[in-house]
């Protein structure tokens, strides 16, 4: 069971930090993307505390 908590905190890191790169290319100004960003941490943070149970 740990093993599978692991894996799946693993794959929703490699996800955030894919889509963050994904934004990065985006073709939008810099206060748009900032926002984007600042979204896309927030929702792989509590993701992250669902998988540990925490939230």
């Amino acid at each position: 069971m740990n093993t599978s908590i692991l894996i799946s905190i693993l794959i929703t890191f490699l996800v955030i930090i894919l889509v963050l790169y994904l934004i990065n290319m985006l073709p939008i100004e810099g206060r748009a993307k900032q926002i984007v960003r600042i979204v896309v941490i927030i929702i792989g943070v509590l993701s992250l505390l669902k998988y540990l149970a925490i939230y």
